[in-house]
């Protein structure tokens, strides 16, 4: 019987984690557009105000306890119970609590509106708590296509309802639901492809043990939540809807496409990292080559996204959004860099270190908020501008603490990173050149992304690039197994 090597279970895992987060993308940029011209930037703003709270309140009933039982070596059923009870008591006491803060939520914003929308947005918190041990028994176990099909349901059905809500005129309340369905689902699914059960024999001492670990991770969690929220937060704050929701609109766009590549990454490295932790050349081989293999692909899917910007918002979304697509193409460019992130605090946690982890997004946190509530009398741009700067700074002292934990120099990251950034760059810089002169937007999109995507596969060969080989050599003798 054929038994698959770590380098094929990664490899897979990648691969199914490339599925996943590639179908959802896909459905998130086919129903995105719908919606986008089916609601007004207002509507997204609403959503926007209220988001950090909701994804606040759900790392705190997860707190971390998904990859803690990740870094066991081997998690027993009483960790998973543990978790499971853990995650259901504190899930619903934040939805308490903020069902009961709406109205200082919306004082915050002056709006009363949102007060019916957070408590009816806010259960998915509770949803979320009922599968967070199923998602951890899968994640700990390589699961990734059980996984993957959970959630490529949960989105088609959750999008399905969401458009058609908004088609029928009810606002706001169509993203809600959209978010709500998803959670509930997924959940429900993650039950059905987990074989672990949960028991009435609740202990919490396997919570205690793993809380060091874990807290860790929760404080990080929240932290990157209000890092990633913080402009919607300002700018719901200080400026109108509309405008929250023009930004939200070009965060959503830009997240989706680094999403794709997190997602993929972030299915494997963390698991694998901890396999191979006595290992330390194999753990740096196996870290190098997931941050070519996140170049390869990071740096032309943002980098080309920004060029097309604004004739695919335009296009996609209409005219009303045309503001969006100018913070859109400045997004881009921090969003290109977005990923190492994942693999380096992957790599950071499987060392053990989330002391580290934490620390790290504490700072910069610290910084951004500053930075912004220095810069907000500015205005809307000089805000993005900033947080861009700020993102790409931080991937490099995210990488002085992965140095020193596994001698990946600044060097070898660089000659691992530069010649992917610096094509990109360049195929985008003579697409745009060779498309100037085009003024009809369809066709201006279409010959750009034609352009684009030939000239880099086709220098990528002529280099070859051996990260393209490993990629077209896995699919054909992954074929040869099945």
């Amino acid at each position: 019987m054929y038994k698959q090597s770590l380098k094929e279970k990664t490899a897979k895992g990648l691969l199914w984690g490339g599925l996943n987060n590639g179908f959802q993308q896909l459905l998130g940029l086919i129903f995105g557009i719908i919606l986008g011209r089916l609601l007004s930037p207002r509507e997204y703003g609403m959503i926007g105000m209220i988001s950090i709270f909701a994804l606040i309140a759900n790392a705190l009933q997860s707190s971390g306890f998904k990859n803690a039982i990740a870094n066991l070596k081997e998690p027993k059923h009483e960790d998973y119970n543990s978790v499971f009870w853990f995650n259901i008591i504190v899930g619903t006491s934040c939805y308490i609590i903020l069902f009961f803060c709406a109205p200082l939520i919306a004082m915050f914003y002056h709006n009363d509106e949102l007060i019916p929308l957070c408590r009816y947005a806010f259960l998915s918190i509770i949803f979320s708590s009922l599968g967070t041990a199923q998602s951890a028994y899968l994640f700990r176990n390589l699961k990734v296509k059980q996984q993957a099909i959970a959630g490529m349901t949960a989105v088609i059905i959750s999008n399905i309802i969401g458009v058609t809500m908004a088609w029928k005129g009810y606002s706001y309340w169509s993203l809600a639901t959209q978010s709500l369905v998803y959670i509930s689902l997924n959940s429900l699914l993650l039950w059905y492809y987990s074989p672990w059960r949960p028991t009435l024999q609740i202990n919490f001492i396997p919570v205690k043990r793993m809380f060091k670990f874990s807290s860790k991770i929760l404080g990080t969690t929240i932290l990157t939540h209000i890092n990633n929220n913080i402009l919607s937060v300002l700018l719901g704050r200080h400026f109108t809807p509309k405008e929250v929701g023009n930004y939200n609109q070009a965060y959503i766009w830009d997240s989706k496409c680094y999403y794709l590549i997190q997602g993929m990454v972030d299915q494997v490295a963390q698991p694998v990292f901890t396999t191979v932790s006595n290992e330390q050349e194999r753990q740096l081989n196996i870290l190098r080559k997931l941050v070519r293999f996140t170049s390869f692909i990071s740096f032309p899917l943002l980098l080309g996204l920004a060029l097309i910007s604004r004739e695919f918002i335009v296009l996609a979304i209409t005219e009303k959004w045309l503001t969006c697509a100018g913070y859109l193409q400045i997004l881009c460019i921090s969003g290109a860099f977005m990923p190492f992130y994942t693999i380096f605090s992957n790599l950071i946690i499987s060392k053990g270190k989330s002391g580290t982890y934490l620390m790290l997004t504490l700072a910069f946190c610290v910084l951004q908020i500053v930075l912004m509530l220095m810069l907000y009398p500015y205005g809307i741009l000089s805000m993005i501008i900033a947080y861009v700067i700020l993102n790409i700074c931080w991937v490099f002292v995210n990488h002085h603490f992965v140095r020193s934990y596994t001698g990946y120099r600044f060097m070898l990251f660089l000659k691992d990173i530069l010649p992917f950034f610096l094509i990109a760059l360049g195929v985008m810089t003579i697409t745009y050149a060779l498309t100037s002169t085009i003024t009809n937007l369809i066709v201006l999109l279409i010959t750009r992304i034609i352009i684009a995507t030939v000239l880099y596969i086709t220098i990528m060969r002529l280099a070859k690039a051996e990260i393209l080989n490993e990629c077209i050599q896995f699919i054909f003798r992954r074929r040869r197994h099945e």
